[in-house]
């Protein structure tokens, strides 16, 4: 805590999407926010408009000890480990730069803190972004916390890894390590690598005439999709809890990648779409998860959590930011949050 007693909140992937909107809502709590980047443009850039007034390093969150070292600076109250590779389906072509990003850097914090916790006292408290993708093929329907993980992925087997990792250091060395198992959520500042991102992007460029076709793998899955506003305050709510602990963040209902398509031509005002949805066989993944959906009854009975935005909602938010890019030119603004 500064000497003003002001908190202060350190977290890891501030460019992202959860990153940015959890440096919103912490700020406007009265957080000090500070925060790494990776040393691309587009990051800062992007942070100049949503979080001007958060503290940046650019740290590759792989270098253990230069982490270690800005927290023994900064010694934030509470830590949000968001930085992550977090394409699934980009995932099989580097899965070991995964495994270290999303598994092995986890590793690299916890140990830092743990160091700074038994030679200096600081005792931080830890949140780490878990994914529902851990669960991967399920053997149940909804995913409590405790249910088995399946993985079907580079990215969905090292988030299993630090999610894992999280709970033994909670257990084996009493630190405050909670885990947020954060099923699909989405907004208007999802990158277009994701496949929800590519379909609101090309329903408004379709909707514009600036786009023919879109091409797409599968329509089947089924996901649980929440919003990352939300999403956001519960893992704020898992660190304000007495004890630390895991805790879902879903809906609690799933839609398929086919029904997120018809809402977005829906919002984008695109009536008859379906001639201008092409198949391509080269998306497809070599495994994938046919659906996930979280029971969230824990969070909302522990931490009076619960979401707040449909899936309709979700969709035409980001239909619409996606018009006003393409119409305006203007890639970061706060209007569109």
């Amino acid at each position: 805590m500064t000497p003003s007693g002001q908190r202060t909140a350190f977290i890891t992937g501030l460019a992202g999407q959860d990153g940015v909107y959890l440096g919103r809502y912490l700020t406007g709590l009265g957080y000090r926010v500070v925060g790494t980047v990776t040393s691309k443009a587009h990051a800062r850039e992007s942070l100049s408009v949503y979080l001007p007034d958060a503290d940046i390093y650019e740290i590759d969150v792989r270098n253990h000890a230069a982490i270690g070292v800005l927290l023994d600076r900064e010694r934030p109250d509470e830590i949000y480990n968001l930085a992550s590779w977090s394409s699934v389906g980009r995932s099989w072509s580097a899965p070991e730069q995964v495994t270290a990003v999303n598994g092995l850097a986890v590793l690299g914090l916890l140990e830092q803190v743990k160091h700074l916790r038994d030679t200096e006292g600081y005792d931080p408290r830890i949140c780490q972004a878990s994914s529902s993708e851990m669960f991967g093929l399920v053997t149940e329907l909804p995913q409590t916390e405790g249910s088995p993980h399946h993985p079907r992925s580079p990215y969905a087997v090292s988030k299993s890894f630090a999610h894992h990792t999280a709970v033994n250091y909670r257990e084996s060395y009493g630190m405050f390590v909670a885990a947020a198992i954060l099923f699909n959520h989405e907004s208007p500042l999802r990158p277009d690598s994701f496949v929800t991102r590519k379909i609101t992007a090309g329903a408004a460029a379709i909707a514009l005439g600036k786009q023919e076709t879109l091409t797409l793998g599968r329509l089947d899955v089924r996901r649980d999709w929440g919003a990352a506003p939300d999403y956001v305050v519960a893992m704020h709510a898992t660190l304000q809890h007495d004890e630390p602990d895991t805790f879902n963040v879903a809906t609690g209902t799933s839609h398929s990648l086919d029904d997120f398509l018809h809402a977005s031509f829906a919002a984008a005002g695109v009536a008859d779409y379906r001639e201008r949805i092409l198949t391509d066989p080269g998306l497809l993944r070599p495994a994938d998860v046919p659906e996930t959906r979280g029971d969230a009854s824990k969070a909302r009975e522990l931490l009076g959590w619960t979401p707040t935005r449909t899936f309709d909602q979700i969709v035409e938010s980001m239909v619409a930011a996606d018009l006003t890019r393409l119409t305006s030119g203007v890639r970061y603004d706060v209007a569109y949050l």
